[in-house]
């Protein structure tokens, strides 16, 4: 991207930033600043089939207003970003691990803290694999290792297998996809907890909305992983800090205490009853571990 477009990036207006469309990889994406570009970057990566809605604009405002640089955006065929013909995406997950090192690239951000929840934190894994450099810290949220490994871990819990066994969903009917998504988030929140469905139906509706092709997300249900580093977890430099929840039924805690062990030096965060993904519940929680952790790791609050 040329100088003149990356600097029309950080054009603020009222003192606030918005939604900015950049080219990644010879694709548009769609991203969302917060803060303040001299500030510690903080790059944010959702899973599959997650805009960046679902990085709550509340948890981002408050990482910026801590000091860091904030940018979320979304994947292809997700929310305002480039969307493939349905069935056909013309990507990989590999591509969409450069697409992450791309936005970098676009902001001018040489090196990056960067936080991934579910796919989000393999796809952060491999980022510090494959770009060593361009990572200052990783927070790895409600997710599984990213590379092969000889590991005995727990399958998702039963609940998780009846959900797609028993829901229908016409993607052609908003009602009905909007029904279908929040089903999806309650089986995810787990059973520990009082899910706010209020909270989460206004969401997705907002989502659906927002998207250019809402049924395109379905993409990322066929991705292939495409090229996978051949280096293992434990040759991560980054500072590194593992959230996960105590009642995740897509990814038992298990995995996130064998991410811990095997990435150096890791922490590890249990959050008690907590299902898959951010809980309004935790938010406070994660803002400020995620605060400390990319304090910590870099002083000088710059990348």
């Amino acid at each position: 991207m040329s100088e003149a477009a990356t600097q029309a990036i950080f054009e603020e207006v009222d003192g606030d930033m918005a939604e900015r469309m950049i080219e990644v990889n010879g694709v548009e994406l769609c991203t969302e600043p917060f803060g303040d570009p001299a500030d510690r970057p903080v790059l944010l990566i959702q899973g599959v089939g997650a805009s960046m809605l679902w990085w709550d604009e509340g948890l981002c405002r408050t990482l910026s207003g801590a000091g860091c640089f904030v940018i979320r955006y979304d994947h292809r065929d997700l929310g305002r970003s480039v969307t493939y013909g349905r069935g056909h995406p013309g990507y990989t997950g590999a591509d969409l691990v450069a697409d992450a090192a791309g936005v970098l690239d676009a902001y001018g951000i040489a090196r990056t803290h960067v936080v991934g929840v579910s796919a989000g934190g393999a796809f952060a894994q491999l980022l510090a694999l494959e770009f060593p450099d361009r990572v200052r810290s990783l927070v790895l949220i409600s997710t599984s290792a990213a590379t092969p490994g000889d590991r005995e871990l727990p399958a998702p819990t039963d609940r998780f297998g009846r959900f797609f066994l028993d829901a229908t969903v016409d993607w052609s009917d908003r009602d009905s996809v909007v029904g279908y998504v929040v089903g999806y988030c309650r089986m995810l929140a787990g059973d520990q907890r009082t899910f706010d469905e209020e909270y989460v139906r206004a969401l997705v509706r907002h989502e659906v909305e927002r998207a250019r092709d809402f049924a395109a997300r379905r993409n990322h249900d066929l991705l292939t992983d495409g090229e996978s580093p051949s280096a293992p977890l434990s040759s991560i430099t980054a500072p590194t800090l593992v959230i996960h929840g105590g009642a995740d039924p897509m990814f038992p805690f298990e995995h996130g205490q064998a991410l811990a062990h095997e990435i150096p030096d890791a922490s590890l965060i249990r959050l008690d009853g907590a299902g898959h993904g951010i809980d309004p519940e935790d938010r406070d929680t994660i803002a400020a571990a995620i605060i400390d952790h990319t304090a910590a790791a870099d002083p000088a609050g710059r990348g």
